[in-house]
C-alpha cells in the first residue's frame, strides 16, 4: 500500500512518496545534487553467497553470480528471480540493485532498505538514504543496499499509459453521487488496466508482495548474509513483515518504521488512513493560525471548513492555474495538500498553496501535486511509481466493489473524516474491472521464532497511523514497539536522537529497546 495518500479516485492506502520529498522542497535541499557520499572501502564482494538448504529447482537464483559495477560512488547490479514463484523453472526477471559499501573495515554484513510505496524505488532512494537518514556508524559498517521491487522503475517494471492519459486518470473528478459516475471511474481504471496487461504482460499477474517478498531472500543469499538485515519505511514495513513470515528462522536485524497492519482489508487501511490525514491536517491548521501568513481565520474548526471549501471548490469548478490547460481540479488539490502533510517542514508550502487557492490561483497546489506524481515540466512522468502502485495493490488486495458497499464504506470514511474523506472514498473502482486475478497475502503475519523486530510508529503519521503500528508490533511473535511521540510520516533519521540512538544500537548490537519505549 502506498507511503502515503490513496489517488483521488480511491484505492487502497498509498504509503509510498518517492524519497527524498522533504529534503527536495525545503530550503538548501537542492545542493545536494553536487555532493558525494564518502568513497566505498570494503571489499563486499569477497563474501561468500549463502545458498545451502535451497531447492535444487531454485538454485539457480541463489546460486548465481553477480556482477557489480560502479555507478557513480555507489555500486549497482542486477539479479535474476523467477517471474513466478510458482514455476521456478519458468521464465525470469530482473530486479536492479545498488549498494553504498561500508565506509569502515569492521563490516557487519549488508543493511536492505525499502522506501514504501508500493511503487518507490529503492535505487533511487539509496543516495538519500545513506545521506540523510541513517546513523554514520551504520554507513561505516554496512553495506546498504537498494533494490526496486518487482513492477518498479530499473527492474522489469509495469508500464501502462503515456503522460497524457496519466494527467487525465489523476486528475478526474469522479462523480460518485451517481451511478452513472461510479460506473465511469470503474471504466477508466479498467482501461488502464487493459493498458497496463497489453504494455506489461505476464508480469502484471506477479507483482504482489509476498512475491516480491520471496525475492528478498534470493537478495540475501547473494549479497553473502545468513540473515537478511532490513530497513523498511511505510509499505516496506508490509513487506519486511510478509517476509518475516515466509523466512522466521533467516530474520535478523529489521527495522519496520511508519508500520502497515497487513492483516487490515482495503477498506480499514482507507477509514484509517483519511483519518490520519484529518488528524494530521488538523496539526496544521492549529499551527498556521499561529503565524502572521496564515490564509485561514476563525477557529481551528473553521480552518478546517475553509480547506474543505478549497476542495469542494476545485471539484465543482476547477481553479485557474499558471498553466492555462492545467487548471487544479479537486483530485490534484488533494493531492498536493496530502503532499504537505508528510512532514512539518512541508507545511509552509501547503499555506502558499493555500493561500494562492483561496485567491483564485491553483499553482502552488498543482505544483505540488505534481511533485507528488513525480510528473515533469514537459508532461511526462520521471517514475511508474503510480501505475505500479495501483498494479501492485490490485494484486495484494482488493476493496469491494459493488456499488452498495462502497456507499457504505464511503459513509463510515466521511463521517470519521469530514474534511477530505470523499477522496479516500469508492476505492473498489480502481480494481473492479483489473484484468488479472488477485494474488493475496498470507494467513499468518506471526512469524513465530524470528528474531526482535523492532517496529516504530508516529503518534500523528497521516499515512500510516500510529495505531497501525501497534497492531503490527503485537502481530509479529517477536515485535518490539518504539514510539515517536510526534507529526510526520515514519521516524528513523528525521525525528529525534532519541529515535535514531534507538534503532543505531539495534542495528549494530542487536539489542532492541524495551518494548513500549516512547521518545
Amino acid at each position: 500500500m502506498p507511503a502515503d495518500p490513496q489517488v483521488p479516485d480511491g484505492d487502497r492506502t498509498r504509503t509510498r512518496r518517492r524519497w527524498g520529498a522533504v529534503a527536495a522542497l525545503v530550503a538548501g535541499a537542492l545542493a545536494l545534487a553536487g555532493c558525494t557520499s564518502p568513497k566505498n572501502q570494503s571489499d563486499a564482494s569477497e563474501r561468500p553467497q549463502i545458498t545451502h538448504d535451497v531447492p535444487a529447482e531454485l538454485s539457480r537464483f541463489y546460486e548465481q553470480q553477480v556482477e557489480w559495477t560502479e555507478c557513480g560512488d555507489l555500486e549497482c547490479a542486477t539479479v535474476e528471480v523467477p517471474l513466478d514463484w510458482e514455476d521456478p523453472e519458468g521464465d525470469v526477471i530482473t530486479l536492479a540493485v545498488n549498494r553504498s559499501t561500508a565506509t569502515g573495515s569492521d563490516v557487519i554484513g549488508s543493511l536492505l532498505t525499502n522506501p514504501g510505496g508500493p511503487g518507490g524505488s529503492g535505487v533511487e532512494a539509496l543516495e538519500g538514504i545513506v545521506m540523510e537518514r541513517v546513523g554514520k556508524e551504520i554507513a561505516e559498517r554496512y553495506d546498504i543496499v537498494g533494490f526496486d521491487p518487482r513492477g518498479v522503475a530499473g527492474s522489469q517494471p509495469v508500464e501502462c499509459v503515456d503522460g497524457e492519459q496519466m494527467d487525465e486518470i489523476v486528475s478526474a473528478d469522479p462523480d460518485y453521487s451517481t451511478e452513472a459516475g461510479v460506473q465511469e471511474a470503474e471504466d477508466r481504471f479498467g482501461a488502464l488496466g487493459e493498458a497496463c496487461l497489453q504494455n506489461t504482460g505476464e508480469l502484471l499477474e506477479h507483482v504482489d508482495t509476498v512475491s516480491a517478498a520471496r525475492d528478498m531472500d534470493v537478495l540475501r543469499a547473494v549479497l553473502g548474509d545468513e540473515t537478511l538485515t532490513y530497513l523498511g519505511y511505510s509499505y516496506g514495513t508490509q513487506l519486511g513483515a510478509t517476509y518475516a513470515a515466509l523466512y522466521p528462522e533467516k530474520v535478523g536485524r529489521m527495522v519496520l518504521d511508519g508500520a502497515l497492519d497487513p492483516t487490515l482489508s482495503a477498506d480499514e487501511l482507507a477509514q484509517g488512513q483519511a483519518v490520519g490525514f484529518e488528524s494530521a491536517l488538523r496539526a496544521y491548521v492549529e499551527d498556521c493560525r499561529t503565524g502572521a501568513s496564515c490564509p485561514l481565520t476563525g477557529s481551528v474548526e473553521d480552518g478546517m471548513a475553509q480547506v474543505k471549501k478549497v476542495l469542494d471548490r476545485a471539484r465543482r469548478n476547477p481553479i485557474p492555474t499558471d498553466d492555462p490547460d492545467r487548471p487544479l481540479t479537486g483530485s490534484l488539490a488533494f493531492s498536493g495538500i496530502a503532499q504537505s502533510l508528510y512532514a512539518p517542514d512541508l507545511w509552509p508550502w501547503l499555506t502558499r498553496g493555500l493561500q494562492g487557492a483561496l485567491a483564485n490561483d491553483g499553482s502552488t497546489l498543482l505544483f505540488l501535486a505534481d511533485f507528488y506524481y513525480d510528473r515533469q515540466d514537459d508532461g511526462t512522468y520521471a517514475s511508474n511509481s503510480t501505475e505500479a502502485f495501483w498494479a501492485i495493490n490490485c494484486a495484494d488486495d482488493r476493496s469491494p466493489s459493488d456499488l452498495e458497499s462502497m456507499k457504505a464504506s464511503a459513509a463510515q470514511i466521511e463521517a470519521a473524516a469530514p474534511t477530505i474523506g470523499y477522496y479516500f472514498s469508492y476505492g473498489g473502482v480502481v480494481c473492479a474491472q483489473w484484468p488479472v486475478p488477485e494474488a493475496g497475502g498470507l494467513d499468518s503475519y506471526a512469524a513465530e521464532g524470528a528474531a526482535p523486530i523492532l517496529v516504530i510508529g508516529t503518534t500523528n503519521d497521516p499515512a500510516t497511523p500510529y495505531a497501525w503500528a501497534e497492531s503490527l508490533s503485537a502481530l509479529l511473535s517477536s515485535g518490539v514497539l518504539l514510539t515517536y511521540e510526534g507529526e510526520g510520516h515514519t521516524a528513523y533519521g528525521r525525528s529525534n536522537e532519541c529515535v535514531d540512538d534507538a534503532v543505531d544500537t539495534y542495528l549494530l548490537t542487536g539489542e532492541a529497546p524495551a518494548d513500549g519505549t516512547r521518545c
